[in-house]
C-alpha cells in the first residue's frame, strides 16, 4: 500500500478531516461519484468533516485490496458509529498517488447512493 493511502485511512479513522485533506495534492480530487470531484486538501476536508464531525467513531473495513506504487483498489464497508448505531455502507475506491511527492492525486468512491441515503439520510443532512 502506497504510504500516503494508508495516512489517509488512518485520519479518517481517528476522523481528522485535516489531516486527511493534507494527504492530497494542491489539485487533487475526490469523487464520490456520481458527483462532481471536491478539489484540494480544503475540499477533502470539507466533504468528509461532516459525517467525520457527526460520528463518535470510524471504521473503514478493507474487504479486499490491491496496490500498484501509483494506484489502490480498495472494497470497502465503511462504518460509521452515530448517537450508538453502527451504520455501514460498502463502496469501493480507486486511489491514485504521486509517489514521488507521497500524496494522493484522485479519489473516487463508487457506492450505492440509494443505499447511503437510506442507512445514513436519517442522521446526515446529505
Amino acid at each position: 500500500m502506497p504510504p500516503v493511502v494508508g495516512r489517509f485511512l488512518a485520519a479518517v479513522e481517528a476522523r481528522d478531516a485535516d489531516a486527511a485533506g493534507a494527504c492530497f495534492t494542491e489539485d487533487g480530487t475526490w469523487a464520490n461519484v456520481p458527483h462532481p470531484p471536491v478539489v484540494g486538501p480544503a475540499g477533502v476536508r470539507g466533504l468528509l468533516a461532516p459525517i467525520l464531525d457527526r460520528s463518535q467513531w470510524v471504521r473503514w473495513e478493507i474487504v479486499t485490496a490491491a496496490h500498484t506504487p501509483e494506484r489502490s483498489w480498495l472494497e470497502r464497508l465503511d462504518r460509521f458509529g452515530i448517537d450508538g448505531t453502527e451504520y455501514a455502507v460498502a463502496c469501493h475506491g480507486v486511489v491514485e498517488v504521486d509517489p514521488d511527492r507521497d500524496l494522493i492525486t484522485a479519489f473516487r468512491d463508487y457506492v450505492d447512493l440509494g443505499e447511503w441515503r437510506a442507512r445514513l439520510g436519517t442522521v446526515l443532512t446529505l
